[in-house]
Order: C-alpha cells, then structure tokens, then sequence
C-alpha cells in the first residue's frame, strides 16, 4: 500500500463524551465550536467534525438549532472548510443489567432517520454513519444501529445528495458497508473512517488497521484515528497505509504529556507528520475533488 501523498487533514472539535471538565479547550457553546472550527482550518484542517452540546451543561445535545447557529458562523466568517456533521446521536442505549428490557438515563434512542433533521435542514458537505451497534464502553451501554436503521438512513442521505462518512468501529461494520454499496445505496467514492480503539470495538492494533484497510472497496477515501497518545501515531500509521488523518479534542486532549491542546495546535502537529513523511496537506478543493463532494458555493 503506497504512502497517501495528498493528506486530508479532518479536525474532530468536541465530540459528545465527558471531556469538557477535563479541558479548558474543549469548545462548548456554538460560539465556541465555530471559532474552533475556524481555527482549526486555519491551522490546516480541511474538514471539521461538529458535534454540539447543550451551552449550559457542556451535555451531548442533536438540537437542531444549536448544529444551525455553529454552520452559520462558520459560513459567516468565509472560511473555506468542508463541515462534516455527526448524525451519529441518538443511538444511546443503557439497560438495566438485571432488567435488561428496561432502559436507563443516559438512554436516547431513536431511528435512523430521526437522527437526521439537521443534515436535512443544514445539507452539509458531509454527514456521518456509523454502520453498526456496539457495547461502548464499559457497564452496560450500547450503541444501537441495526441493519434496517441503516438501510433507512443511507437512502435518506442519499436522496438528501450529502456524502455519507461511514463510520467503522469493526470488522463486521465494514462488511455490512460494503453491503450497503452493492444493494445501491452508497455512492462512489465511498468515504470511510477507521476508528480504532474504542471499547469495545477493533483495537487500535497496526495489524488490523491494515486488514481493514485491505477489506475497502477499491475506489474507496478513507482516514482513521485512535484516542487519547495515540492519536498522533495513529496520523503517521494512517498516512503510511494510504489514508488520510483525524486529530482533535473529541479523541484526544494533550499536546503533549501533561500539556493540554487546542484544535489548532493538533492539526499543526498532524501538519507536521504529515510533512515529515514527505506527504502535503490537502486543500479544502483538493479534497472536495478526492471525496467527491460538490464545488464551493
């Protein structure tokens, strides 16, 4: 597998987990995600992956309005950056463990296509998909996308002309995407990202990377990342195998050994892996035309 020579940098801003009281820098209000959002593609990013939160709480939120406020400031200020928006909430399930019909807080489950007005609405450049349930996490949480939810969702996504980013936290998720594309209802290029790490899913082992990597279909873009020191290993490891690289605070909130990041210095550091390896960062219109993504309007 040759070395990816044209980079796609994507920006990961807050993610939905408990992180925002173990960092000053994980951005919580729309305000504050947009800025980041910008200052990330200043650093170099070309895609930004929003999740938002409630502003009061720093809680993982699927508010339509909040994913409303952030892409209009982002727009507002001409940055040029693909937006990459989650679609990947409201598939939380927490069960008693000795009742297990019955659901617990935390619990906020809901179909697949409900968990797309605001892709609806907003039409970004790119939405997320991720292709399959899995125990997340220790305890008893799951993350519920079943096989009917994402049939329903990948053809509302498609109808909608936004480019599905599929999320693929195993094995058996990459072969039912791949499902997915021969039963129409993925369009090339598809568009994967390789998440690593996550328990419990595929671990964050080089090995398996690569036997993922071998299972994509041949005209397939793809990026991967691991959590927390791995994350900046995981960019080069990426980069060798071909693909393109996730940094950001949703999976990772150090700089360095106790030095705490922000945005725009993870991507100035992935910058700067990816130029040591003798690769170039993509711009944003060089990775439009690499994800097949419409033209800047």
């Amino acid at each position: 597998m040759p070395v990816n020579q044209d980079v796609i940098i994507t920006c990961a801003l807050t993610g939905a987990g408990d992180t925002v009281g173990r960092s000053p820098h994980v951005p919580v209000t729309p305000e504050q995600i947009a800025a980041s959002a910008v200052e990330a593609a200043g650093a170099g990013a070309a895609v930004v992956h929003v999740h938002v939160r409630e502003p009061e709480t720093g809680a993982p939120s699927r508010d339509p309005r909040l994913y409303r406020e952030v892409v209009e400031r982002v727009r507002e200020t001409g940055t040029d950056v693909i937006i990459n928006l989650t679609a990947g909430m409201g598939g939380d399930l927490v069960i008693d463990p000795e009742a297990p019909l019955r659901t617990m807080p935390g619990t906020d489950l809901v179909s697949g296509v409900e968990r797309l007005p605001h892709v609806e609405e907003l039409l970004p450049d790119i939405c997320t998909l991720d292709c399959g349930s899995l125990n997340f996490g220790d305890g008893s949480n799951l993350y519920v996308s079943t096989p009917d939810m994402l049939r329903t969702g990948a053809k509302r996504i498609q109808e909608l002309g936004v480019r599905p980013e599929l999320e693929i936290f195993d094995t058996g998720q990459l072969w039912f995407a791949k499902q997915l594309l021969s039963e129409g209802l993925l369009d090339d290029p598809t568009v994967f990202q390789l998440c690593m790490g996550i328990p419990w899913g595929a671990p964050a082992d080089p090995g398996i990377l690569q036997s993922m990597v071998n299972l994509l279909p041949a005209e397939a873009q793809w990026a991967s990342f691991a959590l927390g020191r791995m994350q900046m290993p995981w960019a080069a490891q990426s980069i060798l195998l071909g693909g393109h690289v996730r940094v950001g605070l949703e999976d990772n909130l150090y700089l360095d050994k106790g030095v705490k990041a922000t945005n725009a210095q993870l991507v100035e550091r992935a910058v700067r892996i990816t130029e040591s390896l003798g690769s170039r960062v993509a711009t944003p219109d060089e990775a439009r035309a690499k994800l097949g993504l419409r033209p800047r309007g």
